[in-house]
Order: C-alpha cells, then sequence, then structure tokens
C-alpha cells in the first residue's frame, strides 16, 4: 500500500484552534470544542469550536452589513469576476482541499481530487456566468386611459438578502460552494453552518475568499452542532435558508422557517432512489457505471440508487453479475490512490449502516456483502440484499450508504407501480437501449430527476431537487435565481 503523503500545509493547519470565520477573519473560540475523527483510523486530526447564540448573531450582523453596503456596492460584473478568482484558488489549492476532505469525511483521494474539489470549481464558474444576466421583464399594461395619460410596466430581481446555508457532511465543500454560487451571483451574501464532521475544507476556502477580493462579510462560517443551525435559521436579517440533509431535519427547518415570517426555505433531502433494469438492458455493459454510480462515496450520495428493480427474464444474471462485481471491489485506505472503496464519515452513520445491516442478516437477506469489516475504522462492505416486498423496512427506509436492495418485476405498469411506492422522490433511472419506451416511462416516475443509462452525478446546467418528501425547490440551472431573488413589480404612469 501507497498512501498520499499529507501536505505540510495540511499539517499545519489541522494544528490550528480552529473557531469561526467571521467578517473575513478567523476568531479563535476557547470554549466547548469538537473533536474531528479520521473515519479511516479513528484518530483525532483537529478540533471545531462549537457556536452560540452570540457567535451566529456576529456573523449575521457582518454578512447583513457587507449586504447592505459592501456587496450592494460591487457591479454584477465583478461579482462574476471574484467567483471565477476564486476558482482559480480552489484549483490552485486543489490538494490541499482534497486532503482535508479525505482526512474527515473518508472519501477516497482521487474522489476527493476529481469529483469534489474539481466540480467545486466547475459550479462556481458556472454560478459566475449568471451574475450578469439576472434581469425582469417589460410588458404593457391593459389599464384604460380615461384622459389620454399611458401606463407602463416592468420588473426586476433583488436579492433577498442574508442566506442560511445549512451543509451536510458528505461533500461539504462541493455543496458549500453551491450555496456560495448562489448566494454571491444573484447579490445575497451567507452564514454557512457546516456539519460538524467535516468543517475543515470550508473554513479554509472562506480564506480564499478574501484572497479572491470577496469583501470581509459576504462570505462566513459558524461551526458547531444542530443547535448552532437552530440559532442560524432563527437569527434576525435571514431572509432564506437553503438546507441540504435528512427529510427529518429538513421538515423541522421548513416549519421554523415558515414561522420565522415566512422565511425563504429551499430543502435538498434524501431519497430512496430506484434504478430499473429492463429486459433489453446489455448487463455487461451497464454495471460498471451503475455500480459506480451506487457505491461512489461508499454510497453516502443523496442521489445514489438504493433499490434495483430488475426484469424478471435478467434477474439471476443481473444478481449473479452484481455479486461477482462487488466482491472484486478493493476496500482499503482513502489515502490509497489503488483503494476502490473507503469507511463511512462517522461513527454515528457507522452505527445506523450497522443496524440496517444486523437486520438484514437476522432475516437471511444478504446476498452478498453485509458485514462490518473489524478493525480500525469505520469499514463495512458493499452490500445487496433481496427483499420480502415493497413494504420491507429496508425497502422503504433510506441507508444512506452502501447497501441495495434488488426486486424482480415483469410488466411496466407492475414496474411504475413499485417504483412511486415511496415517500421520497429524489432521483430514478432506466437502463435500457429502448428510448421510446425510456421516454413513455419518464412522465410516470415520481422524481425531481430521471437518468436514462446513468445515475447519481450531476451537471450545473441541469436542475436538481425532489418532488414529495425528497425537497423543495431546485439548484442549479437558472432555477436557482428564483430561489435568492424577490421579484418586484413597477408600474408608471404618464
Amino acid at each position: 500500500m501507497s498512501e498520499v503523503q499529507i501536505l505540510a500545509s495540511v499539517e499545519t493547519f489541522l494544528q490550528r484552534q480552529h473557531g469561526h470565520f467571521i467578517h473575513g477573519q478567523h476568531l479563535e473560540v476557547d470554549r466547548r470544542r469538537i473533536e474531528l475523527i479520521n473515519p479511516a483510523t479513528e484518530q483525532v486530526v483537529s478540533s471545531i469550536a462549537v457556536g452560540n447564540q452570540q457567535d451566529v448573531d456576529a456573523a449575521v450582523h457582518s454578512a447583513h452589513d457587507a449586504f447592505l453596503n459592501a456587496w450592494a456596492n460591487t457591479s454584477s460584473y465583478e461579482r462574476g469576476q471574484k467567483l471565477n478568482k476564486l476558482a482559480d484558488l480552489v484549483e490552485q489549492h486543489a490538494e490541499e482541499l482534497a486532503q482535508l476532505e479525505t482526512l474527515t469525511t473518508g472519501k477516497l483521494i482521487h474522489l476527493a481530487r476529481h469529483l469534489e474539489v474539481a466540480q467545486t470549481a466547475v459550479f462556481l464558474r458556472y454560478f459566475a456566468g449568471w451574475a450578469t444576466k439576472i434581469h425582469g421583464q417589460t410588458m404593457q399594461p391593459s389599464i384604460p386611459s380615461m384622459n389620454g395619460e399611458k401606463y407602463t410596466a416592468y420588473s426586476i430581481r433583488q436579492p433577498v438578502g442574508v442566506v442560511a446555508g445549512i451543509v451536510p457532511w458528505n461533500f461539504s465543500l462541493m455543496i458549500g460552494c453551491w450555496k456560495i454560487g448562489s448566494a454571491l451571483t444573484t447579490g445575497c451574501t451567507i452564514v454557512l453552518k457546516p456539519s460538524e464532521f467535516t468543517t475543515l475544507s470550508l473554513l479554509r476556502l472562506a480564506e480564499l475568499a478574501i484572497e479572491a477580493g470577496i469583501p470581509a462579510g459576504v462570505i462566513n462560517v459558524v461551526t458547531g452542532t444542530g443547535e448552532t443551525g437552530q440559532y442560524l435559521i432563527n437569527a434576525n436579517h435571514i431572509k432564506k435558508v437553503s438546507f441540504t440533509g435528512s427529510v427529518p431535519t429538513g421538515i423541522a427547518i421548513g416549519q421554523q422557517a415558515m414561522k420565522n415570517d415566512l422565511t425563504r426555505v429551499s430543502l435538498e433531502l434524501g431519497g430512496k432512489n430506484a434504478a430499473a433494469i429492463l429486459a433489453d438492458a446489455n448487463l455487461d455493459e451497464i454495471l460498471p457505471t451503475l455500480l459506480q454510480a451506487t457505491f461512489v462515496h461508499q454510497g453516502q450520495v443523496c442521489a445514489a440508487p438504493e433499490r434495483f428493480f430488475v426484469h424478471q427474464s435478467k434477474y439471476d444474471e443481473f444478481v449473479e453479475k452484481v455479486t461477482g462485481a462487488i466482491q472484486q471491489i478493493k476496500i482499503g485506505s482513502p489515502l490509497d490512490e489503488s483503494s476502490m472503496f473507503g469507511p463511512l464519515s462517522n461513527q454515528p452513520h457507522f452505527e445506523k449502516v450497522k443496524h440496517y445491516l444486523d437486520i438484514a442478516n437476522q432475516n437471511d437477506q444478504v446476498i452478498c456483502g453485509g458485514q462490518v469489516i473489524q478493525g480500525t475504522g469505520y469499514f463495512v462492505e458493499p452490500t445487496l440484499l433481496k427483499v420480502q416486498g415493497i413494504d420491507d423496512p429496508l425497502f422503504i427506509e433510506e441507508t444512506f450508504g452502501p447497501v441495495v436492495d434488488v426486486i424482480p418485476f415483469e410488466s411496466d405498469d407492475e414496474l411504475i407501480r413499485m417504483m412511486n411506492h415511496s415517500r421520497f422522490g429524489l432521483t430514478a433511472s432506466i437502463w435500457t437501449n429502448d428510448l421510446a419506451k425510456a421516454l413513455r416511462l419518464i412522465p410516470q416516475i415520481e422524481a425531481g430527476s430521471v437518468w436514462v443509462n446513468m445515475h447519481t452525478f450531476l451537471d450545473p446546467s441541469v436542475p436538481f431537487g425532489g418532488v414529495k418528501a425528497s425537497g423543495l425547490g431546485r439548484e442549479f440551472s437558472d432555477a436557482f435565481i428564483e430561489d435568492y431573488t424577490e421579484l418586484k413589480s413597477v408600474m408608471i404612469r404618464y
């Protein structure tokens, strides 16, 4: 095994007494702290501060002041330029950011480099391109003229103000930049609350933002627990909450936001996503792509498939070939560039996935995998399960891990009925060479995103979000503009 050498700059960053990043400065906090654990070794790599009400208020005040003054006086062109400069710096510090992500999330180093960090820069540049393209409409009112007067009207889009961005632990840097890009492009400022498990990459990014010329206070980071996040969504001057995370927490945040004078909210929540393998699919061709999409970052991706629906004629072949492929996956250190599969990202999530594996083993549902790997680190085997039916708890509840279920179907009607038998509706995929059939099935599937012969991976030009309990609102494309701006109508009599 040949592990990546940790950069000296990363070692130095880990040794800091990390506090919050408020008004362009790191603030050291000498009180309650949380240790950050490397999930591959279970060793402490650093620690962060737990933000209290005063910390949150300071960050929001800084963001509000920057919104009214510094960022309001920055032209749309300059906003785009500064986001592009931040993307440049992300690329320049790519290895540093990737190593911080791997050390705290267990993400494979090549995934941290080529997906997390590389796509962070891609998304920032995409949002930067929209900065000069946010506009309203002109219209001609139909108000009758009584004395020769005339009327005209137009609409403008204005930034909502200070945004609270609550970021999950699986892709903290990239998802954090989705929120940063959306807010700053539209003229908003932001206070981020990263997960207590994966905070360091966003603290480092906040430093790079100052280097990119983004004014102090435009991006603030407050670290801590869910309690810190609660302070943030209830803070004065918060005009929008953007949350990515679990369904129960998202529903609670949405309800609280509505109580806070109808604070805007967008929610990108979980899913029990379906992949339908039709009768004509060539399994040898699709399996590498399907399994990559399924087990990327150990399945800890909200969009990844957890339910495989396989046509009865392909079921036995599918199970045999998936089992063989899973058994070939090399599990190892995420800093080993030859590893194909790393640890789960934190101990609470490890315990959750272990709970589902225990149920599957007790009920004799494991086709392959299904074991916790003994020793140091939060490692489990990638797992394929058979289920008792579509009401089986293992088929209903999101595991958010490398545990997938397989069930056969016979007809298209049965397939659609089973796929839609879920409270979730984030993503789905169809694997087929029959384009006509795929086009007929797509409108019937209750999901915010449907892929054909691919799954999981996103592009900034394509809107992303869920239906049913999987979320509210859309990320990316030009859809984000609606959620971060207020539409103002103007009518003129002359």
